[in-house]
């Protein structure tokens, strides 16, 4: 291909690393001509993506079932919901059954609802919140760590002092 031919609206550039092709949108078409005409010989390479961090960390599992089986259940009643009026606004005979099914349907999408949260606060509540870094739950397991392993040394100190036959220990211990 020549340095003079543009391909159109998306050019296509190969990313070094993994050879992936990736279409260049964001230069426009008189400036993608005569930079393609200007560096001919070597070509400017960007890779496809770049991978970011993740902002939030992923929801515990339990919470992140009980949120989808919720968002589940809230699209049905939307739907039955958008039925229900559909079937109304028709004359429909299916339309009485279907606002009673909706009205049951926003009580158990409100369960769903009010199920995450409490699903949410109960893993919170037995695995400690550690968002932050002065975190209260942080600070007690820091805490119970180090009393743990205090009593573990102790023990071993013990455990030494009775292999060799109560020798070295105090008379008033």
């Amino acid at each position: 291909m020549g340095s003079d031919t543009v391909m159109g609206t998306a050019e296509r550039q190969k990313a070094p690393e993994q050879g992936v092709e990736a279409p260049v949108h964001d230069i426009p078409a008189g400036a993608r001509a005569a930079d393609a005409r200007r560096s001919a010989p070597e070509e400017s390479y960007r890779p496809l993506w770049v991978e970011e961090t993740a902002r939030r960390r992923r929801l515990p599992d339990p919470v992140r079932t009980s949120a989808v089986r919720a968002v589940l259940i809230i699209a049905v009643t939307l739907i039955q919901a958008m039925v229900a009026f559909l079937c109304t606004m028709a004359g429909s005979w299916l339309a009485f059954p279907m606002v009673i099914s909706s009205v049951a349907s926003t009580v158990v999408a409100t369960w769903g609802a009010v199920d995450v949260w409490v699903t949410r606060q109960v893993w919170n509540q037995r695995h400690g919140v550690v968002s932050v870094p002065s975190s209260t739950a942080r600070a007690l397991r820091r805490e119970r760590r180090r009393a743990r392993r205090q009593e573990r040394v102790a023990a071993r100190a013990q455990e030494r002092i009775r292999r060799r036959g109560g020798a070295g220990q105090l008379s008033h211990s």
